[in-house]
């Protein structure tokens, strides 16, 4: 919230009358919450990526840089639906923005593996794709296998949760 924004409200609920008051208090039965934000030991994650779109990637490249930023250990992420065409050379010149994300990732130390039964199924082979993938005999296995190593599972759903207050209150987006 800028600081506009919070002096605005501040004075509103001070020149209020008792009652406008009393109802903002209503609205808050269970007070306000805590703030926690605790140093994470390192921890490795694996990711489940399984989207639909690969324009979802873009969201995925947020929350692994995000989830290795809290976490500082190691991240893998596994590929094994239909975004995987974004990552076929064929494909790059459509999907550059998103290729370019994810090799900056790997740059970083995120390892990217590709479930080998999805990209035949796709019509692809190893040569099809570039060179920051390495590609594994299958996608859930893949994704045991480190969970044996302690890695820990994530399934992030590309579902951004920017702008969503305003789709409830339209009036406070800037």
């Amino acid at each position: 919230m800028n600081i506009h924004r919070t002096l605005f409200i501040a004075a509103a609920l001070a020149t209020a009358p008792l009652h406008v008051t009393f109802a903002a208090n209503e609205l808050a039965p269970y007070g306000t919450a805590k703030v926690d934000m605790h140093k994470m030991p390192a921890t490795n994650t694996v990711f489940d990526v399984n989207y639909d779109d690969p324009q979802k990637l873009n969201t995925l490249y947020f929350f692994v840089k995000n989830t290795k930023k809290v976490t500082g250990g190691k991240v893998v992420v596994v590929t094994h639906g239909p975004e995987l065409r974004a990552f076929a050379k064929e494909n790059y010149e459509k999907y550059q923005g998103i290729v370019d994300k994810m090799a900056e990732l790997a740059k970083d130390g995120v390892e990217f593996k590709m479930c080998n039964n999805a990209m035949k199924a796709a019509g692809f082979s190893a040569e099809d794709m570039h060179g920051f993938i390495t590609v594994v005999p299958a996608g859930f296995p893949e994704i045991a296998y480190w969970e044996g190593k302690g890695y820990r599972y994530i399934n992030p759903q590309p579902l951004p949760v920017k702008d969503v207050r305003y789709l409830d209150h339209p009036e406070l987006k800037k």
